[in-house]
């Protein structure tokens, strides 16, 4: 671990950045440049005292997870992201991690989106990063490991997944699952993380099984759908997908037509948001 190098490198990286690079508001004007330390380590969630001592060459080893986290919290590009690992004293990380590393291009144009539900995709499946108007109509999956990381596993081994979508699509919801699924075992390969999903869900789920035998491949979103809130009950939305040039994320952006009952249900789902985070807080 090169510490003076470490160092060096977070607080260049921390003061090329501006508030509205993050989606933080620019606020009063700063006596120096770029983000406090303190907004670094929110942005990274860890104490501002670890990040600071990381600053001061005087913290300790980053563990890998803390690393990508910071990688994401200072918008690092995947050369930067991997200069930031080895000089932490750690191998970059492998393609399928890499993978994780969320495109800097998706964060800024999620950074922007505060009044409607945004997020980003692995071609897995994963929910990489949301915003919280997301967080609120999804549900919070920071806690999910191993293969349960992928909605596409949750989807045919938990039911309360299927609980967001009205009965009469979930066959097509499983339908895009397995197309999207079949999409990325074709990129990645069958000794991959995809190759093992498809290898556990075709052991634990008869219906995947039988969609896989389809042998159907799509890698897209539907265009408009109807999601399940527990207290909003059926909310109507428009779904844009941007995807990556290499297709293994996509940022998904889910709005309503002004004055629809699905517009107001995203004003109603902001308030409830907003009023669970502060609750999380208090508590």
């Amino acid at each position: 671990m090169d510490r003076a190098a470490l160092a060096g490198f977070l607080r260049s990286r921390r003061e090329a950045l501006q508030p509205g690079d993050v989606g933080l508001p620019e606020g009063a004007r700063r006596r120096a440049p770029g983000l406090r330390r303190e907004e670094v380590a929110a942005l990274a969630v860890m104490s501002t005292d670890y990040y600071t001592r990381l600053e001061q060459r005087r913290g300790p080893q980053p563990s890998e997870q803390m690393l990508a986290s910071l990688a994401r919290a200072l918008r690092l590009t995947g050369d930067e992201r991997d200069y930031l690992f080895r000089t932490a004293g750690h191998n970059a990380p492998a393609p399928v991690s890499a993978a994780t590393h969320v495109a800097p291009a998706l964060l800024r144009v999620l950074d922007r989106l505060d009044d409607t539900p945004a997020l980003v995709l692995s071609n897995l499946g994963e929910t990489l990063v949301q915003n919280r108007m997301a967080e609120a109509l999804f549900g919070d999956t920071s806690g999910c490991t191993g293969l349960a990381r992928s909605g596409i596993y949750r989807w045919f081994t938990d039911p309360r997944e299927r609980l967001r979508y009205p009965e009469a699509d979930r066959d097509r919801q499983s339908r895009a699952q397995v197309a999207n699924l079949r999409a990325a075992h074709g990129s990645m390969g069958p000794r991959s993380r995809a190759g093992e999903l498809v290898r556990a869900l075709r052991k634990a789920s008869a219906e995947f099984a039988e969609l896989w035998e389809r042998h159907e491949v799509a890698r897209r979103f539907e265009d408009h759908k109807t999601l399940i809130h527990p207290e909003l009950g059926p909310i109507e939305l428009d779904c844009q997908a941007l995807f990556t040039e290499d297709q293994s994320q996509a940022l998904l952006v889910l709005t309503a037509p002004p004055r629809t009952e699905g517009h107001e249900k995203l004003q109603l789902l902001a308030v409830l948001g907003q009023n669970r985070f502060a609750d999380a807080d208090r508590g």
